[in-house]
């Protein structure tokens, strides 16, 4: 049997890139700033072509999308002790960056399909005070971002999007990213684009952008920012924004400029492979996988599944089994966080009481990476081992229930 394929792959750098970041090396001018005057180099030209991509006016490029997410609260006027909703599916940068600011999360309700639960927000937003939203588009799935939007006006939330799964994707045909108050997006190796890391921050807003510009770390050359809010705002802020040193390097936007035309054909790479595994996995038993809307365009460079009837002997059974058979399988149900994965009860300041019903989800919620280039023969043979995988445990577990 042919080896599996290695699904923790990156995006590959292209050629122009790495030819690029060489030339950068050697000229040594890796700061994005320049005292004695410049056009912001490849940052700001990262920074124009991203929020045209997006559709937002304004963009700032920084370190990582969980500094692009601090910025956010920052700017959105988010102070210690104040309460931030945040749906209780997501990664630890995202209650990180509420720790970060000094907030204290509200954890949201998700539903079957791994989105926020909206009913429960309207009333953790009234039980709570509290008056933003850390939305987290985890795993590239979106939520109904019409109803929510509805709702952040009804109740007077002020939406703030993570995206770092999320580039590429779209509800009703406008992109993640251009609904909330700000957007924020990941270049983390595992992510759309690679650059290792890096995060960009969007928003329409001017206010919001002087803020993050000047919290990011521009120090007096702001001016050399892709999309510069007017100078009379950026007067306005200046001297009121301590410098954090958030701000992205010239070799990271390098690495990113010449992977953003190939956004499409990554994503339509993505989806088919997700599409093909989707397909094979929902016809075996055992499996549950949501169920994605029409109104969403998604960027599925990953797939989820639960095994809902496995209780925790059962689902770490399965875990074994899949990666014994060379399938990298992620589990958000464990009691300890392993890798990038966590769940509410490893979160500072989180309670997971607060959300019982997206602890018992991913209490046997499971995911796996899905690199570029997958064939079709390839998708077949990582469903087929896990659905082998899920039929190998499931006689155990049976085996072994006591008479």
């Amino acid at each position: 049997m042919a080896p599996l394929p290695d699904l923790g792959r990156p995006p590959e750098i292209p050629d122009e890139a790495i030819a690029q970041a060489t030339e950068l090396l050697r000229a040594g001018r890796l700061h994005r700033y320049a005292e004695a005057g410049g056009d912001g180099g490849p940052v700001a030209e990262l920074e124009r072509r991203f929020a045209q991509l997006v559709g937002r006016r304004y963009a700032v490029a920084v370190n990582s999308c969980g500094g692009a997410l601090f910025l956010a609260l920052r700017a959105a006027g988010v102070r210690p002790g104040d309460p931030v909703l945040m749906n209780a599916f997501t990664l630890g940068p995202v209650p990180g960056a509420l720790e970060h600011a000094g907030a204290r999360p509200v954890l949201v309700e998700i539903t079957e399909d791994l989105v926020i639960d909206l009913d429960d927000l309207r009333a953790k937003a009234r039980a709570s005070a509290a008056r933003v939203l850390m939305l987290s588009h985890m795993r590239g799935h979106l939520c109904d971002l019409d109803a929510l939007g509805a709702l952040c006006r009804d109740e007077g939330i002020t939406l703030i999007e993570d995206c770092a799964h999320a580039l590429g994707a779209a509800w009703a045909g406008h992109p993640a990213g251009s609904f909330g108050q700000a957007g924020c997006f990941s270049f983390q190796s595992g992510k759309h684009v690679n650059t290792g890391e890096g995060g960009v921050l969007v928003t329409d807003d001017a206010d919001i952008a002087a803020q993050a510009i000047l919290h990011s770390g521009s120090y007096q050359l702001h001016a050399q920012n892709g999309t510069p809010p007017p100078a009379d705002v950026m007067a306005a802020w200046s001297g009121r924004c301590g410098n954090f040193s958030l701000r992205m390097s010239s070799l990271a936007a390098v690495l990113a400029l010449p992977q953003l035309p190939l956004l499409p054909a990554r994503v339509a790479d993505w989806n088919a492979s997700h599409d093909r595994i989707a397909a094979r996995l929902r016809s075996a038993p055992g499996f549950v996988l949501p169920h994605r809307p029409q109104a969403e365009a998604y960027a599925q460079s990953s797939l989820q599944f639960r095994l809902r009837d496995r209780d925790h002997a059962g689902m770490a059974a399965f875990v074994d089994a899949a990666r014994a058979a060379g399938v990298w399988v992620k589990w958000f149900g464990r009691q300890a966080p392993e890798g990038y994965n966590s769940n509410p009860a490893q979160w500072p300041g989180a309670d997971p009481a607060e959300v019982p019903r997206a602890c018992a989800i991913q209490a046997t919620l499971c995911d796996i990476r899905l690199p570029l280039g997958l064939s079709a023969p390839d998708c077949a043979a990582v469903a087929d081992a896990l659905i082998a995988a899920a039929v190998q445990t499931a006689r155990k577990v049976s085996s072994d229930a006591p008479a």
